[in-house]
């Protein structure tokens, strides 16, 4: 991605930039959030998606349709052959929540295809993000009509994309309580979404099941991860065939890839030796202060402090390198603008979209600074601690990451992966590295022992499915099928 936020992809932006300073920590962290969404050309009607009245308070726990959108290029199929469905769950441990979804059937039309949850990042950004503009099945053009992607995961896959946290996207409540505020939380709406899912879908519940996502996903997914481990341990509900974590660009473990943060950007000149040696004692008290944030089970005032001051350290390398999109660095920003991503707002909020999609008068909230907000002191956390667990347990791990994204780069999270203690650590460490190659181009490098992955991807940034669409398509296909990448 570009300079702006993140993703949601995009990370926020999908992750969390963190782009305010020392000098503004008194600020609202919703004013940062809002800068980082303008940047990406999107203007949300509201911050949250909260209702006075639940509109479908007397409708069935989950509401489902069959659609096709406006402007799609005739798929020689019918809307029920198509296999695109959306709707929305009501969240039983809630106040008064639903949680909208695509579901996308495989392009294969084989039903024994693995099923793949995306998540979109930022705290608090749509998955229809990541579905026009990085891996779903179709774009948007500029009339905003739409285009089949060649590259979409659901060409190898039955694609889920889910709006979440609450109050993201098209998902909505009635309550403000019912906006989460740890990764934790939101994991327990989306264990309960997927139970209610399969319960509906159960052709699917035995399928190889994959979560998958971008930036913030890499806080999500292992909390995500964990629940529903829990859940099958403890056979509760539909048991999950959880068969692997795939996270891309991720916010994982802020200690180790705040760190790397001036070795990345020394590396990739954008800052002199002389400003790497001044930041060196910044970057030992944001560790210091991640530490805190850790010990502290995670307390508001420890875990705020340490957002804003090693959010510190990143700020002062923006300063130095000047206009770089910091989610693709060979890249700049023109003016306040670093992405357009208004035509998703566009193409949503159009009548006859809403109504195939059969969300009624609820708004399309792009990306929340509410949830952004809430999320704050979540942001420091370390989710690394609960993967080794899932490795021995047979669920297998691929962190891939784009060579050129500062954000949340790729040396930073290198670093974690060979740092994670967990039975294969020290063959995982001395594993060779190979070249990832489609179609005889070398588009990557890899290591791989046992459960665990490691892709660096080439002339990629923060949303890899966006910069190498080919590349992300056979690196899921190979990596879901056991085959080297």
């Amino acid at each position: 991605m570009e300079l702006a936020v993140f993703n949601f992809f995009f990370p926020l932006l999908f992750f969390l930039p963190f782009l305010f300073s020392v000098s503004e920590a008194t600020e609202f962290p919703k004013t940062q959030a809002e800068k980082i969404i303008r940047e990406m050309n999107l203007f949300p009607e509201l911050d949250v998606n909260i209702v006075e009245e639940d509109p479908a308070l007397t409708a069935p726990k989950m509401v489902e349709k069959s659609f096709r959108f406006p402007g799609l290029s005739n798929p020689g199929t019918s809307v029920q052959d198509l296999g695109h469905r959306a709707g929305y769950y009501r969240l039983p441990h809630t106040k008064g929540a639903r949680m909208f979804y695509f579901f996308f059937e495989s392009r294969n039309m084989t039903s024994t295809d693995p099923v793949v949850v995306w998540l979109t990042g930022g705290p608090g950004c749509s998955g229809s993000l990541a579905l026009f503009y990085e891996n779903g099945p179709f774009h948007i053009t500029d009339n905003l009509s739409l285009v089949w992607n060649d590259f979409g995961w659901d060409k190898v896959s039955n694609i889920i994309f889910v709006d979440q946290p609450t109050g993201t996207g098209f998902s909505y409540t009635s309550d403000n309580n019912d906006i989460r505020a740890t990764s934790e939380g939101a994991a327990g709406d989306f264990y309960d979404f997927l139970q209610a899912f399969f319960q509906a879908h159960p052709q699917y519940a035995k399928n190889d099941f994959y979560i998958t996502g971008e930036s913030y996903a890499g806080h999500y997914i292992p909390a995500f991860a964990a629940r529903i481990q829990q859940g099958n341990d403890n056979k509760q509900g539909i048991h999950i065939n959880m068969k692997g974590l795939a996270i891309g660009n991720g916010m994982t473990d802020p200690q180790i890839q705040y760190k790397a943060y001036t070795d990345y950007a020394l590396n990739m000149k954008l800052i002199t030796q002389s400003d790497y040696d001044s930041m060196s004692e910044s970057v030992s008290e944001c560790v210091e202060a991640i530490k805190i944030c850790g010990s502290s089970n995670g307390s508001s005032s420890a875990c705020s402090q340490a957002y804003v001051q090693c959010n510190d350290i990143f700020n002062n390398i923006l300063n130095i390198a000047g206009d770089i999109n910091y989610y693709d660095i060979r890249k700049t920003c023109v003016g306040s603008l670093c992405y357009d991503f208004s035509n998703v707002e566009n193409f949503l909020n159009q009548k006859p979209v809403r109504q195939a999609l059969g969300v009624g008068n609820i708004e399309f909230v792009s990306c929340s600074t509410v949830v952004f907000d809430a999320m704050t002191t979540d942001a420091m956390k370390n989710f690394e601690v609960g993967v080794p667990a899932l490795l021995e347990n047979g669920v297998k791990l691929l962190v891939y990451a784009g060579e050129y994204d500062l954000i949340c780069n790729w040396l930073g999270n290198s670093r974690w992966v060979d740092a994670m203690m967990w039975s294969g650590q020290k063959d995982f460490v001395s594993a060779p590295t190979f070249p990832f190659s489609v179609d005889g181009v070398e588009v990557g490098l890899q290591k791989s022992h046992g459960q665990l992955t490691f892709l660096k991807v080439n002339n990629a940034g923060h949303m890899v499915p966006m910069d190498q669409p080919k590349a992300s398509l056979e690196m899921l296909k190979r990596w879901m099928q056991g085959i080297s990448l």
